[in-house]
């Protein structure tokens, strides 16, 4: 699919659809996502972000391994907690778990290779958008749990960073707030005797 957007127009009109149908990303523009987010960010180069995707059939079965696992951590849950945690991978046609497998280094620790993988999930999220689709990003106590890293190939020491739900944006997002800066930035400047030694 041809991008629909130019960058700074994507990275600003970008927001999470109230819903997502199909037709989700076909396989050129789920690459396409991916080639986008395997460019972000990346100390030293080790690339540690996993890629994990779920469509169709596989998603029921990573609801039912979401409702074991809140099972498991809450064994009191009622049923009708356990049936809303099974559908929620059928909130979008594809679901790409985006993870960081993390490594022992010691320029790079371990917040930095899972801030690169967060911002490859953006870098995806921002594509979908610019490609015409739609994403939303969640997390949840699921990401955290052991058992589901298992289940999903991942060790427990690696770290999931978000389920990012693909599709077609069903209906129109509420419109975005206006863009608000001026009290998130400050302009950071030496004390005035650094700044007569630099001088001197």
């Amino acid at each position: 699919m041809t991008p629909r957007v130019d960058a700074i127009e994507a990275l600003t009109t970008r927001t999470s659809p109230p819903g997502l149908v199909a037709p989700g990303p076909d396989q050129a523009s789920l690459e396409r996502m991916l080639q986008a987010a395997v460019r972000a960010p990346d100390h030293k180069r080790l690339r540690p972000w996993r890629f994990i995707v779920i469509e169709g059939a596989s998603r029921e079965a990573f609801g039912d391994v979401l409702a074991t696992s809140l099972r498991r951590r809450e064994p009191e849950v009622p049923e009708a907690a356990l049936a809303k945690e099974r559908t929620k991978p059928l909130r979008a046609p594809l679901i790409v778990v985006v993870a960081a497998r993390l490594r022992e280094h010691k320029g790079v620790p371990a917040v930095e290779q899972i801030v690169a993988s967060g911002a490859a999930a953006q870098n995806m999220l921002v594509a979908a958008h610019a490609l015409g689709y739609g994403g939303f990003w969640r997390t949840g106590a699921a990401a955290y749990d052991d058992e589901v890293k298992r289940a999903l190939g991942l060790r427990s020491d690696d770290a999931i960073v978000g389920f990012v739900y693909l599709g077609t944006p069903a209906g129109i997002a509420a419109p975005l707030p206006p863009a608000e800066i001026a009290s998130h930035v400050t302009y950071w400047t030496a004390p005035v005797g650094r700044l007569q030694e630099a001088d001197a």
